[in-house]
């Protein structure tokens, strides 16, 4: 197994959106396991692969049980879509890629998804609260669109000098 990096804003791999996963095989199980482990390793409950610098369609989610809408953690999502939506929540998120800054963010509080698994089949499972809230956070990655993207002008500005430090953080490597 191994530990990625977390790409930081900024870096232009967090504006690349994801290519679709033609075929699951052991590289793209591989990749899911060091996705994980990567997660964990900073106590985050999910992250997409242009967060490590990848470009495959592929997140991972792993939430507490008891917000986990009775699905089984984690979850490997390949090729995920939201297929439907309803209702409203506008709660505080957070992201591995804008440590320290949280914004109150507008998402749907329900969702039903479709995704590939690792076995190669296409699922569907239906999800609300901290759950739908990941899964949409992940999806806006792998579609290039970041927490930043969310914020409102205040919240831009409340947030400036965090920004600037980490865009200039990653122009240092």
């Amino acid at each position: 197994m191994a530990v990625y990096e977390v790409v930081k804003f900024g870096n232009k791999a967090l504006r690349a959106k994801a290519e679709p996963v033609a075929e699951v095989n052991d590289e793209i199980r591989q990749l899911a396991e060091d996705m994980l482990e990567s997660m964990r390793s900073r106590d985050g409950i999910g992250l997409a692969a242009e967060q490590i610098g990848r470009t495959e369609h592929i997140c991972v989610i792993d939430v507490p049980e008891k917000m986990a809408c009775g699905i089984k953690m984690p979850l490997v999502l390949i090729n995920l879509e939201i297929i439907e939506s309803e209702g409203e929540l506008y709660e505080e998120e957070g992201c591995l890629s804008f440590p320290d800054i949280y914004v109150k963010v507008r998402r749907k509080a329900k969702v039903k998804a479709a995704y590939t698994d690792l076995d190669g089949e296409r699922r569907t499972f239906e999800a609300e609260g901290l759950l739908a809230r990941a899964v949409q956070h992940e999806l806006d990655h792998l579609n290039a669109v970041l927490l930043v993207d969310h914020m409102s002008p205040v919240q831009k500005v409340a947030n400036a000098g965090k920004l600037k430090r980490l865009k200039r953080a990653m122009r240092r490597r």
